[in-house]
């Protein structure tokens, strides 16, 4: 299958190589050195299906013969340990042949060699059929307009101007000089060497000590030579390989990708195999076992052992994950469950103490009215008596029926006073006639069957509340010590927030619903499950009850607007 291989090397002097041996080795062929006078031939040399040079426009025609080219590149480099080229080889896609190979790899070096400049030798390599693979030479010295060779440094003279240091070549030294700037050399100031201007050492009369003016260390570096040589640009030869051989394997419908990433930063645990190398690959052929391609034999082999055993781990994980998973839910929803119990429980209790309040009050009413309703009767009947009484005494008899008008009259004050007083309960019942009475007394009933139904629900939730924390209790206590932890993060996923529990208390009880109530529902079940933590999130937790404080009050002062207006 097509894997990602990318080398880059630099051929130097300095380790003794040249880059005319280089070019002929990858192309298979004969090329004289001028520099060295040595003949490299390479014709004996089998594999290399294709080779070609690539110019930039401002290289000369003639460098399209390779031997012109490197001879030229050797005869511009003067020191022992220069820099000649820059050499990448490339593994080429087995999926693919060599009209492809071709396509990729002119591509390839147009948009990232020959656009920026870089004269390249190119030649293709298949001796066997399985390890295709790609030679490209790359110069590392820029060219001028004129095709000439530019340096690679110049040199870079430390100028100052009214105590300021800055950096200038040769060439720009010329414009700076007419600015004021100015070399510094060597001055003997006592027993000391000092760089100074030439105009200041004058006039002190100081003796130079040397002819050199002061430089940088190592001049300053061609821009193009800098970007070239960079790490930068290694890794955009490393991503646009990539691209371009997976955009030509996309082209031809073939599902195989490479990947410039190690094995480490695609997250892969396999452990990647050694270069074999030409020589391993004979002696195998031989029937010699090869060091090196028997350590590779066992990387494969632990390798699709370690896949297997992956895939072992991944399905045994994911089971896991799913108990894990059912086992946090249930504890959820035993937990959320026994809240809402008690907060019902607890509105149930607080409901029934307000309806055997408003029962006490209701049965002192009805006890008055019935009192005022029995003495008005009794003093209306004692009224009609004396006034039967006064009818059948003689006219004559004026000092006893004085007396009995007297006690007549008084006896009407004093019904009229109950009247009142009757009148002052009715509105107290919230009840205009006397008739209206009996509605209060079915309600007073109705109010002990609905506190007998209370009692009854309440004795259910508790129930309920502790069957919840029992199982809850009982499947904490299953789980083994080393799933717990993995238990109580997943629990997290399925937990419900004061805010969402609030909503829906809310959507079940309306405006009759109480915050406060749920928060010491959730704090004595959390309390009782082991699970308190008091000093949670302190802050956002009174920003939140202060939040739900003004919404109940709301909801409360809207109940008694509408129970005002009814």
């Amino acid at each position: 299958m097509a894997i990602y291989h990318l080398e880059a090397k630099v051929i130097t002097r300095g380790t003794g190589r040249s880059v005319v041996a280089a070019s002929a080795y990858a192309s298979c062929s004969q090329i004289y050195n001028d520099y060295d006078g040595i003949m490299h031939d390479y014709t004996r040399k089998q594999g290399c299906i294709y080779n070609e040079v690539f110019l930039p426009p401002n290289a000369p025609e003639e460098w399209k013969d390779r031997a012109e080219l490197w001879n030229a590149v050797e005869a511009a480099e003067k020191s022992k340990d220069s820099r000649l080229a820059r050499e990448l080889i490339v593994a080429l896609p087995i999926e693919v042949g060599i009209d492809e190979w071709k396509s990729i790899l002119k591509i390839f070096v147009q948009e990232q060699c020959v656009d920026k400049g870089m004269c390249v030798d190119l030649s293709i390599h298949n001796t066997d059929g399985h390890n295709p693979h790609a030679h490209i030479l790359l110069t590392v010295r820029p060219l001028d307009e004129k095709g000439k060779w530019q340096p690679k440094t110049q040199k870079e003279y430390l100028c100052v101007k009214d105590g300021e240091e800055k950096g200038f070549t040769a060439a720009e030294f010329k414009g700076a000089q007419a600015e004021g700037w100015e070399k510094q050399y060597q001055y003997k100031v006592g027993k000391k060497k000092v760089y100074m201007p030439s105009s200041l050492a004058e006039a002190q009369n100081l003796e130079r000590v040397s002819k050199n003016p002061k430089s940088t260390r190592f001049g300053r570096q061609n821009p193009l030579c800098a970007e070239w040589n960079s790490e930068e640009q290694i890794l955009s030869f490393r991503k646009a390989w990539e691209e371009a051989v997976n955009k030509s394997l996309e082209q031809k419908n073939i599902d195989a990708r490479i990947d410039r990433r190690s094995f480490a930063d695609r997250g892969m645990d396999e452990q990647p195999t050694i270069h074999e190398g030409v020589t391993a690959r004979i002696m195998e052929k031989q029937g010699f076992v090869s060091d090196r391609c028997e350590v590779n034999r066992q990387i494969r082999k632990d390798n699709v052992l370690l896949r297997q055993l992956k895939a072992l781990v991944k399905s045994l994980t994911e089971a896991s994950k799913e108990v894990v998973s059912v086992i946090a839910e249930n504890l959820e929803k035993c937990r959320e469950k026994a809240i809402f119990s008690l907060y019902e429980f607890k509105h149930n209790e607080k409901l029934s103490a307000d309806i055997q309040r408003n029962n006490t009050v209701t049965d002192l009413l009805l006890s008055r009215f019935d009192n005022v309703k029995k003495q008005i009767s009794q003093k209306n009947s004692k009224a009609k008596k004396l006034r039967a009484e006064k009818d059948g005494l003689s006219v004559v008899n004026v000092f006893k029926r004085k007396q009995l008008s007297e006690q007549i009259e008084n006896l009407q004050t004093e019904v009229a006073e109950l009247k009142t007083e009757k009148a002052v309960l009715l509105s107290d019942m919230k009840y205009e006639t006397e008739e209206d009475v009996s509605i209060i007394k079915k309600q007073r009933e109705q109010n002990d069957v609905f506190l007998e139904n209370i009692s009854v629900r309440n004795s259910q939730l508790a129930e309920q509340m502790k069957a919840n924390i029992d199982d809850f209790k009982a499947t904490v206590a299953d789980i083994s010590p080393e799933d717990m932890s993995a238990v109580q993060e997943e629990r997290s996923n399925f937990r419900d927030t004061m805010k969402s529990l609030w909503t829906k208390i809310q959507e079940r009880y309306g405006y009759r619903c109480n915050y406060d109530l749920l928060k010491a529902a959730k704090d004595e079940i959390d309390m009782e499950l082991g699970e308190y933590t008091p000093h949670i999130q302190k802050s956002l937790r009174r920003d939140l009850e202060q939040k739900h404080r003004q919404a109940n009050t709301q909801s409360r002062n809207k109940h008694k607007r509408h129970e005002w207006d009814r």
